[in-house]
């Protein structure tokens, strides 16, 4: 399994989500992760996100988004968190308002990290008494203990 964290240290976690519509909350993490790591490139990046979100949402169930894509801006995998105590309409397949957002990019000529990643967070998240603790959660280190040894 992909080790939490390596990819998401209290550095990769924002507790405030401000965008209100999916793009903007795409480009708000996307942000985030070019505050991290600023070799990715944005235009690139941004363009494989929203190409990938079009084919399907990435809003899963339960209160989760992951949104993630294959591309050529990043040399390896990357990834932030953030939270909406609110709430933000994410096109979920559950039709409910996502509450944890978790972006991931990786390069495209790797395949294992991409589902291996996938299936860690999706793994770490799944118990809904974490995901509300996560929600409340008053630092990002408080979530990193909450998402590493779930």
């Amino acid at each position: 399994m992909v080790a939490l964290k390596k990819h998401l240290p209290p550095e990769n976690i924002a507790l405030s989500l401000m965008a209100e519509a999916k793009e903007g909350i795409i480009e708000e993490l996307l942000n985030l992760m070019i505050q991290c790591h600023p070799t990715i490139n944005k235009s690139v990046a941004l363009k494989d996100l929203l190409e990938r979100e079009a084919k399907m949402s990435t809003g899963i169930e339960q209160g989760v988004a992951i949104p993630h894509c294959k591309t050529t801006a990043v040399e390896e995998l990357y990834a932030v968190l953030t939270v909406s105590k609110e709430g933000r309409d994410f096109q979920s397949l559950d039709g409910q308002p996502s509450h944890i957002f978790v972006m991931m990019l990786s390069p495209k000529k790797k395949i294992g990290p991409h589902i291996e990643f996938l299936a860690t967070i999706s793994q770490a998240l799944k118990k809904k008494t974490t995901r509300e603790k996560i929600i409340l959660a008053p630092t990002p280190s408080e979530v990193c203990s909450l998402i590493y040894d779930f």
